[in-house]
């Protein structure tokens, strides 16, 4: 089954960091990626940049609405995102307990649903 691991974390605590503890994190991160695709469970994912970098598009009564920023104010922001092959919820749950933001954020874990053709 896919799942998609959600990484979520307050930006300020990454804007704080030092160069050296961006780079050790950011490492970190790599080779925690390169692990769970060589073992087949990553699909893909990507990191994301700052939120101050999204734009949010609407549609209302036919009409395009365009907003700076993300949809919600959140205590924590979306960082990136893994898509993960794992046999059920439990193994998703192991998995995600090793991408490394969890430590300063949270991940969050959702089953990937499939469209009807």
């Amino acid at each position: 089954m896919k799942y998609v691991c959600l990484v979520y974390y307050d930006e300020q605590i990454i804007k704080d960091m030092t160069e050296q503890q961006w780079l050790d994190l950011n490492k970190e991160c790599k080779s925690f990626g390169d692990g769970v695709r060589g073992s087949g469970h990553c699909i893909g994912g990507n990191a994301l940049q700052m939120t101050d970098t999204a734009s949010t598009v609407r549609i209302r009564d036919g009409k395009l609405q365009l907003t700076d920023g993300p949809f919600a104010e959140t205590k924590e922001q979306l960082a990136g995102f893994y898509l993960m092959e794992a046999a059920d919820l439990d193994e998703a749950i192991k998995l995600a307990s090793g991408i490394p933001p969890a430590r300063l954020g949270s991940i969050e874990i959702r089953p990937i649903r499939e469209l009807p053709v």
